[in-house]
């Protein structure tokens, strides 16, 4: 065998690999590479093949093997460095719409781009108003999930997106959806309800928020409805301070204005001052916008209000979005014949590097933390539900990833098969705030959201085993489906309220035994876990244990 790997050494001196080359060498090296451009790739791709056909040739108690493993590991390191500096680019998808009351539509694959050519979006951010919150809708909507949910996690869960918060107040709704390779790295989830109808007694106007950590970057969502009418300009940006300053008040959470990135959207309710309506829908129709954006009461406040300066909005270039004749795109032929408006709006307001105490020295003074593209803004006229058409704006957003580590990694171990009982195996790194609440989930990879598992196992009680760089917890084989399938498996984390640990999609073998059919529900309520995590029964039993 020394014959071979003397041979395999002659063959690869070229590399130079008898003299392991320092980290200085190596960034001396790949500066060289990369300066000649492709034709500097195609040289070290050819380098790289060569020390391939090397390996095959090398014995792992060979000297060489070492050296080579040495070299690699400081390659590997340079690369990792260089790949901390990059920016995580994120693609958001943000749909607003005041529904009336309406059932979903039978399509939205254009509201969400669902045919766009170019890479799927990150998450995509809904938030409705006026969802139908009659006493009997309402009452059943708070046993069971909505329609308009329902419908959004039918159309999204196929393609990779989970619910991941959703929060409602009588008419508003507001949910986000998120690919499942982001789940571990979004944290800190936390959603509020602000009423201010009737003097902050009703809950028909207000606003809804949702907000995490996304990379450690600090991000807030807020879907308002504002009151309407002409004359309430006042009334509508009274009311969304008090929004600012009511949201997770008493908590220890940041308030909206205080997070890296605040998206502020909704039914705004602001209209088109002074003009009379020959003169708008004369502009409208010869697609000449910017004669009424002068006019349009959030530009004008945006101008005179300290608060708002700092909020940013893309170009109007498209119609106002209310009022319309339902199922139509003609505007309102009422008796009242509401003047067109803007209603519908959607603005984001990044926090200035100056006001980041917080993350003081982290950032250099030449950039952010955190940039927004606004890459399209436009309205959908094809949708005629309700008096108002939706608005969606397409953002990318870049940010340094403060988070790149998921706090927990996990994989099932061997093969899995509904004919014997499993092991997970799971590591969680030191700073992982775990609890006796923490649960495996067994999911279908199109599961809908966080409460969608076929089974669980608890960290602490199912645990089998244990070492200082890994635990495995059991899972019998009575729970696991018995037709088989692809899934995944997510660590959540009862502390941090979250996933913090994803599995890559792996499948379980079927049951080579026929499977029960019309299993009477009553007997099947038998086989679940009766201290199931979201069970507040079971908790507390758990709790008293």
């Amino acid at each position: 065998m020394a014959s071979s790997s003397e041979d395999a050494f002659q063959h690869c001196e070229g590399l130079s690999l008898s003299e392991p080359e320092s980290g200085a060498s190596l960034r001396s090296r790949s500066a060289s590479l990369s300066s000649t451009g492709s034709s500097g790739r195609l040289q070290l791709r050819h380098r790289v093949a060569q020390l391939m056909a090397c390996v095959e040739d090398i014995s792992s108690d060979d000297e060489i093997h070492e050296e080579v493993s040495r070299t690699l590991d400081e390659a590997f390191l340079i690369w990792g460095k260089k790949l901390k500096d990059k920016c995580q680019e994120f693609r958001l998808h943000l749909v607003t719409w005041n529904v009336g009351t309406a059932s979903p539509p039978p399509d939205v694959t254009s509201l969400l781009q669902l045919n766009s050519t170019g890479p799927a979006m990150d998450m995509y951010v809904i938030g409705l108003q006026e969802v139908n919150s009659k006493i009997t809708n309402f009452l059943s909507d708070l046993a069971f999930d909505d329609p308009w949910s329902i419908f959004f996690m039918t159309v999204l869960s196929p393609l990779g997106y989970i619910k991941l918060s959703s929060v409602r107040m009588q008419g508003l709704l507001l949910l986000i959806f998120v690919k499942h390779v982001h789940l571990p790295f979004i944290r800190d989830i936390h959603t509020d309800y602000t009423r201010t109808g009737l003097y902050g007694y009703w809950g028909n106007k207000g606003g809804v928020s949702v907000r995490m950590s996304l990379f450690g970057h600090t991000i807030c969502f807020m879907n308002c409805h504002l009151p309407a009418h002409m004359e309430n300009t006042e009334q509508r940006l009274d009311d969304f301070e008090k929004i600012l300053e009511m949201q997770f008040e008493g908590e220890d959470i940041p308030s909206p204005l205080d997070h890296e990135l605040l998206f502020w959207f909704g039914d705004l309710n602001f209209r088109i001052a002074d003009y009379g309506i020959h003169f708008v829908r004369e502009s409208i129709s010869n697609k000449r916008f910017n004669l009424l954006w002068e006019k349009d009461q959030l530009n004008m406040a945006k101008n005179r209000e300290e608060f708002l300066k700092d909020f940013k909005e893309g170009p109007l270039q498209f119609k106002p979005t209310y009022k319309f004749d339902l199922d139509s795109e003609v505007y309102d032929t009422s008796e009242k014949k509401r003047k067109p408006a803007w209603t519908d709006r959607i603005l984001w307001k990044v926090k200035n590097l100056s006001e980041v105490a917080s993350k003081e020295g982290e950032f250099s003074e030449e950039e952010n933390p955190i940039s927004v593209t606004l890459n399209s803004y436009v309205s959908h006229m094809s949708y005629g539900i309700s008096d108002h058409k939706p608005v969606t704006g397409t953002f990318m957003l870049e940010m340094k990833p403060l988070v790149s580590d998921p706090l927990v990694t996990l994989y099932p171990e061997g093969e899995w098969s509904a004919e014997h009982d499993v092991l997970i195996r799971y590591s969680a790194a030191p700073e992982l705030p775990s609890s006796a609440w923490d649960w495996i989930g067994l999911f279908q990879v199109t599961f809908k959201h966080m409460k969608d598992y076929v089974t669980y196992a608890w960290v602490e009680d199912d645990e089998v085993s244990s070492s200082k760089n890994s635990k495995q917890v059991y899972m019998s084989a009575s729970e696991i489906p018995k037709m088989g399938g692809e899934f995944l498996l997510c660590y959540y984390s009862n502390n941090l309220q979250s996933i913090v640990g994803i599995s890559e999609p792996f499948q379980i073998q079927p049951s080579q035994t026929p499977v029960e059919k019309d299993v009477p529900e009553e007997e099947s309520s038998l086989l679940q876990k009766t201290d199931n995590p979201e069970s507040d029964g079971g908790s507390e039993n758990r709790k008293s244990i």
